[in-house]
């Protein structure tokens, strides 16, 4: 349309145009797929959430919600793979940018909690719970319990 409007001398149009380009190629630099890739994840279709989310060359650029929902479902894959290593670093990215809610964020730290203890790394599980636990008022009652279920499992090889 943009050329059409050049050709025929209409150069609002064409400026308008340009404006709907400029926004489309700002919105898949901004955005990205990461709906569609959420969709997926949600359906456990990781694999196409996987794809989806690794046709972002560029995960820097996206904005700061988008990028934390990135890393998470990165993560979440990951974890499903039991490529923890990964996983954990992708968890601890998330938790430095704006998640869906609060309980996505206590769920970040709970995983990377959770992945420490399987890694005997018992000093950082009991920090990322102390973060977590930082928000116990706030959280559904299905998270209290893993992170009970996490202090429990600390407390337990810490007496060892």
């Amino acid at each position: 349309m943009l050329v059409f409007f050049v050709q025929e001398h209409v150069y609002e149009l064409a400026g308008v145009a340009l404006m709907f380009f400029l926004l489309l190629i700002w919105g898949y630099f901004k955005e990205g797929p990461i709906v569609m890739a959420a969709k997926s994840f949600h359906n456990k279709d990781y694999e196409k959430a996987e794809e989806l989310l690794l046709s972002i060359k560029r995960p820097e650029w996206l904005n700061r919600k988008r990028r934390g929902f990135y890393e998470f479902m990165l993560g979440g894959i990951s974890l499903q793979r039991q490529d923890y290593d990964a996983a954990e670093k992708h968890y601890e990215i998330a938790i430095q940018y704006p998640l869906r809610s609060l309980n996505d964020h206590v769920a970040a730290l709970a995983h990377v909690a959770n992945i420490s203890i399987r890694q005997h790394n018992y000093d950082k599980a009991e920090a990322y719970i102390g973060l977590a636990e930082k928000h116990h008022d706030k959280i559904t009652a299905k998270m209290k319990a893993v992170i009970e279920r996490l202090q429990t499992e600390i407390k337990k090889h810490k007496t060892k």
